[in-house]
């Protein structure tokens, strides 16, 4: 299955270079491109992307207002690119829907396996970032408590969680609990279902909002 990818950069330059880069992957596709967020809004149902590159800066519609009018609006996810792994939009974007986040100095092979990991339903988050992600919203007011949702999750799913939370890989959650990979990729995928999440990173956010996992 090929995955379709529009590329959303104001540099025309970098906008060349992701395109460059993605077109060397046989199955990758790039079917668009935009220079601003409301390009990148308007080329979605044309296009239809399973994942778009996401500059966060672009003149008039940002990056951050064009994610959450599209994931809010579309299945396509998005995977922000940023020159700085503290940029303070990044958790913006994360909020708004972002699956992820990349820097732009990234080795090209890195980002194709990144866009690999989006398109699966993943989430780019190492601990570092998790963490940072809950102590940002430790500073939000809080949302009820979705118990009910919880209520469906088995024991060994709400330990998968609690690893997820903590940013494990799928591989990590395995070698901690003793178990197959496969065996951990399946937990989270029943958790994204029960849960009503789109990706690893609502799953942290439901597990913080649960009272699972708490801000330092």
């Amino acid at each position: 299955m090929t995955v379709r990818v529009l590329i959303a950069e104001d540099q025309a330059l970098v906008r060349a270079g992701l395109k460059g880069i993605v077109g060397t992957a046989p199955d990758l596709q790039v079917v668009g491109e935009a220079a601003t967020g409301a390009a990148a809004v308007e080329l979605i149902p044309t296009t239809l992307p399973d994942v778009i590159l996401m500059d966060i800066r672009m003149p008039g519609m940002d990056g951050l207002e064009a994610t959450r009018l599209i994931t809010a609006s579309s299945a396509a996810r998005v995977l922000v690119l940023t020159t700085f792994d503290l940029d303070e939009y990044v958790y913006a974007a994360l909020r708004g829907g972002a699956s992820g986040f990349l820097l732009k100095d990234t080795p090209p092979a890195e980002l194709l396996a990144a866009i690999r990991v989006i398109a699966a339903g993943d989430a780019l988050l190492g601990p570092s970032i998790t963490r940072r992600l809950i102590d940002e919203f430790a500073t939000l007011p809080q949302a009820p408590r979705p118990t009910l949702r919880l209520s469906a999750v088995t024991e060994r799913e709400r330990e998968v969680l609690l690893l997820v939370a903590e940013g494990m890989s799928n591989a990590e959650i395995a070698r901690r609990l003793h178990i197959e990979p496969g065996t951990a990729k399946t937990h989270v995928a029943h958790l994204l279902t029960k849960l009503d999440a789109r990706d690893r990173v609502q799953l942290v956010i439901l597990a913080f909002r649960a009272g699972l996992v708490s801000a330092v």
